[in-house]
């Protein structure tokens, strides 16, 4: 069943309170009548419900079992004895799973006079607690353009960011990876970050670094790709049309696929057919691209956790998802658990950990010495534990190390 939406969801905005003990969870949104009755719906609160049930259930389940190697990891080695409440707002996704609890009992150990307040509702509180002082620290995906414009205008800097971990392999809602799926009898082999440009992507006048606009970004129509022929398919592909498939230009993972491989600029094809959510009659979330793509031949889509809607759904024999290189040449890396972990296939995704520190003031401390944990390797191993994120390399995390270390000066 097939729901196409050619307009996004409005996204609502809450005011932010002063931070307060944590209440127990509130109940679901209660379904509408028509949703009750068994009719699908598209309805926003009959979405949230049905997501919150989704998410609460998929959080307590470990999605992988394999082990890697954290040796090249820095050893969590406090700086200093540090005491208080760290109030982190952000992702529900860090407690729908079980990781803001093992990183909260982990730390105490090394920090008994550390306590953890948490709010975690959305992500899209992250960055607004911040701003408000209602938090120490936001969790959530990648800060969008609008959320950094805010922090900038309120507080005349950026926020501090930190990579906490690497989006997951194959776990809808933990950021997982972008698979490019076309059509299993399609020919094509493998295409670049530049050919995904000019399937989805449109002339532009330039692009987004940040609250940056980059003219330097912008390029022509004679790079849109619009025939399979202009991917060096020829006989009777040649002259057929690439048919796009991607998710409603409202959701996170369209901004972040702008981001990827369009220049931040959000100028995407002009045929491009977008999907949204919807509530199945069975009260669960459905989106209907998977399906009307398997029935295009000449169709090619972004998925998030490609192998979950495809290898875990029989009635999607027909598709298969490509090897993606940053350059002309290669490498052509597929998209697996080691590649996503590894970093090599080019459309992972992360985590993050947001903070402030006022201009010619020290950071918190008790907030940097808990961002030391996180990406240490006891923090990186709880990660692992919780088997839904992916822990960071040890090149990433020291990165992340080196970042929160020039805080301290």
């Amino acid at each position: 069943m097939s729901k196409i939406l050619p307009v996004a969801l409005l996204c609502a905005a809450a005011m932010l309170a002063p931070a307060v003990p944590a209440p127990a969870a509130p109940p679901a949104p209660a379904a509408s009548p028509a949703l009750s009755q068994g009719a699908s719906s598209t309805e926003g609160l009959d979405m949230q419900a049905a997501r919150s049930k989704m998410m609460t259930a998929r959080g307590r389940t470990v999605a992988y079992t394999q082990k890697f190697d954290l040796s090249g990891i820095p050893h969590y080695a406090p700086k200093r004895t540090v005491t208080g409440t760290i109030r982190v707002w952000g992702s529900n996704y860090i407690t729908d799973g079980m990781l803001g609890g093992f990183w909260e009992s982990a730390f105490e150990k090394y920090q008994p006079g550390v306590r953890f307040d948490f709010h975690m509702k959305t992500t899209l509180a992250a960055v607004p607690s911040l701003v408000f002082g209602v938090s120490d620290l936001g969790i959530g995906r990648k800060i969008t353009f609008s959320e950094l414009e805010f922090f900038q205008r309120y507080t005349d800097r950026d926020p501090i960011e930190i990579t906490t971990a690497t989006g997951s392999y194959d776990v809808p809602g933990w950021n997982p990876g972008f698979g490019i799926v076309v059509n299993k009898d399609n020919p094509l082999a493998h295409l670049t970050l530049a050919q995904l440009d000019g399937i989805f992507g449109a002339e532009r006048s330039g692009g987004w670094d940040g609250t940056s606009w980059r003219p330097q970004y912008a390029r022509g129509p004679e790079s849109n790709l619009r025939t399979w022929g202009q991917l060096g398919l020829t006989g009777e592909w040649a002259n057929k049309p690439i048919h796009v498939y991607g998710l409603n230009l409202r959701y996170h993972q369209a901004i972040e696929m702008s981001d990827k491989i369009l220049k931040s600029s959000d100028k995407w094809n002009e045929h491009l057919k977008i999907y949204a959510n919807y509530v199945s009659d069975k009260g669960k979330l459905e989106r209907g691209l998977n399906g009307d793509l398997a029935k295009d031949p000449y169709g090619i889509a972004y998925i998030a956790a490609p192998t979950t809607s495809l290898g875990r759904d029989t009635t999607q024999p027909n598709l298969k998802i490509l090897p993606i290189a940053v350059k002309d040449g290669g490498p052509f890396v597929p998209y697996t658990l080691e590649t996503i972990h590894d970093r090599t296939y080019p459309l992972f995704d992360e985590i993050y950990m947001y903070a402030d520190r006022a201009a010619g003031k020290p950071m918190d401390p008790k907030v940097l010495e808990f961002m030391r944990f996180v990406v240490s390797q006891e923090g990186q191993a709880l990660v692992m534990r919780d088997g839904k994120y992916l822990p960071l390399t040890a090149a990433a995390a020291r990165e992340q190390l080196a970042k929160l270390d020039a805080l301290q000066k």
